[in-house]
């Protein structure tokens, strides 16, 4: 028997997905010490199989309420961006623990690395090379993927595909010269506080970076299925809102650890 709401609001069906994204969860963790300790990969590649399966199922049902059946009314919609204002301020302040913890080693470093920063030893990066090339491929993005906005917005279909392919891109780029970055430093993560502040900061951001790229990626797709409109897009809006937070978060690694931290 069918039943009619009479509110804006959207109670949701029961869901799997919760739980089988905590068993992926949970077998990533126990495979990642596994990983760590014996050397053995194959429940951590379980654990990102399930969690990635998960996604894909989970992403589906969202985008067919949302598109397919009009449960996303403006009410959800106000809810939804709430939330994801609320969670990237708690993204902030993520970061805003590894810049503390940076701050706190460099301005007045101890006498455990010789009282100088960066420590004795230690063979930074050169802020103007690939460092700032990254800057300048985060920047690009930032207003490939507001053009992208714009264009959505103008019911654009073609400059918004093309838009979003180069942030894609963009980002898939980034990615690969900060890998490159990794395999080339004389530093790891176990060498003094720098180690540790620069690949935890660092490379929490670069796992940011994949994760905005999947996002858009995901966005593109359903740009491409025709799932966008000029007024119905909160799911591109909320991607562009995490790429800008990305972007800045970035800004500031690089003036403080790149820059000035060397």
């Amino acid at each position: 028997m069918k039943q009619h709401s009479n509110h804006p609001y959207h109670l949701v069906d029961y869901s799997p997905w919760p739980l089988t994204g905590s068993i992926g969860a949970m077998t990533l963790t126990s495979g990642m010490i596994l990983w760590f300790h014996k050397n053995e990969m194959y429940l951590f590649v379980l654990g990102n199989l399930i969690l990635v399966l998960t996604m894909i199922q989970w992403w589906r049902d969202i985008v067919r309420e949302s598109t397919f059946q009009g449960k996303h009314t403006i009410k959800v919609v106000n809810g939804l961006k709430l939330g994801m204002i609320l969670f990237i301020i708690s993204e902030v302040f993520f970061f805003i623990s590894f810049f503390w913890g940076f701050f706190h080693s460099s301005l007045a470093p101890t006498v455990e690395i010789g009282m100088i920063w960066p420590p004795k030893g230690i063979e930074v990066f050169n802020p103007m090379e690939i460092p700032l090339l990254n800057t300048m491929i985060l920047l690009c993005s930032g207003i490939t993927v507001t053009w992208a906005h714009h264009s959505l917005m103008q019911n654009n279909y073609n400059q918004a595909k093309w838009s979003l392919i180069i942030t894609v891109t963009l980002g898939l780029y980034f990615t690969a010269l900060q890998a490159y970055e990794y395999m080339e430093s004389s530093f790891c993560i176990s060498d003094s506080v720098y180690g540790s502040s620069f690949f935890m900061a660092t490379g929490f951001h670069g796992i940011h970076v994949i994760i905005g790229t999947t996002f858009l990626s995901v966005c593109l797709m359903r740009h491409l299925m025709c799932h966008f409109s000029s007024t119905h897009h909160f799911g591109f809006e909320a991607a562009a809102w995490y790429w800008h937070f990305v972007d800045v978060v970035w800004l500031f690694l690089y003036i403080s650890i790149y820059w000035w931290g060397s």
